[in-house]
């Protein structure tokens, strides 16, 4: 299976120039570090293959416990996590629990399951997005580069005058992931206050689900992408409004995306 495998890729791996030896995969210049969490060797090999022909640095863990003791040994040392739901032993919605409890990496679930309650089960263990196997590689390569930009922007950001939106008891601060209600704090994921901060910023424009997908994930729009908007803006209306199902702030559009006001 490996075999075949590697010999679909190496068409693609030659023209890019990518080195198919496990001793030369790596290369020079790596500045970013992904930490790929799957039981399945083969799918492990695939992916360093492809991320180290981009080059990025990468570590494997054979499941969770490895991956939570990696992370603890080389703290601040991993950029982006890839993370399979389905392993033996620690799930990694459970892995992605214990990770959130000390690191905010972004994480980068894989996954066979495609239905809306296994996308919000992810999202709730804290992960950042959502790749449903099988997958292409401009795909998979989107993800990561746009996970990984949004991180560093993050990280980067320095701690300067907050400058807020308001809108009907509604606060966004535009520079940090902080949200308050009627001057109550609301708990959001980045990506949540990312969606919100955009739709405040522009009160009573349409976001269709493209839009807000490129603009608040900084990545191509695929058919899958619309779960991955939908899951998140239910969520953010389960936070934000008293009644989700008659939403006060955040409005559907039908046929033509979100606004607030």
């Amino acid at each position: 299976m490996r075999e075949l495998r590697l010999l679909f890729l190496r068409p693609y791996m030659q023209r890019r120039g990518f080195r198919q030896s496990r001793e030369n995969a790596g290369g020079t210049g790596m500045s970013d570090k992904i930490l790929i969490v799957d039981d399945d060797r083969e799918i492990r090999d695939v992916l360093r293959i492809l991320l180290t022909g981009e080059h990025f640095e990468v570590a494997e863990a054979s499941g969770g416990e490895e991956a939570l003791t990696y992370l603890a040994e080389h703290p601040g040392g991993v950029d982006l996590v890839i993370l399979d739901v389905m392993m033996e032993g620690i799930s990694g919605y459970h892995v992605c629990l214990q990770l959130r409890e000390q690191w905010n990496v972004p994480v980068l679930f894989l996954t066979a399951k495609s239905q809306e309650s296994d996308l919000t089960m992810g999202y709730s263990s804290g992960g950042d997005d959502y790749l449903v196997k099988p997958f292409s590689y401009p795909e998979l390569l989107a993800r990561v580069k746009g996970l990984l930009r949004r991180y560093q922007v993050y990280r980067g950001k320095p701690e300067s005058v907050q400058e807020e939106a308001e809108w009907c008891g509604l606060r966004v601060s535009l520079t940090a992931n902080m949200v308050w209600r009627n001057d109550r704090e609301l708990d959001l994921t980045d990506t949540e206050w990312r969606i919100l901060r955009m739709l405040v910023q522009n009160r009573g424009k349409i976001f269709s689900m493209e839009n807000l997908y490129e603009s608040v994930w900084k990545e191509t729009y695929f058919p899958s992408s619309s779960n991955t908007v939908m899951v998140h803006i239910r969520r953010l209306r389960e936070k934000v409004e008293d009644d989700p199902r008659h939403p006060e702030y955040i409005k559907t559009v039908w046929g033509k995306g979100y606004r607030v006001g």
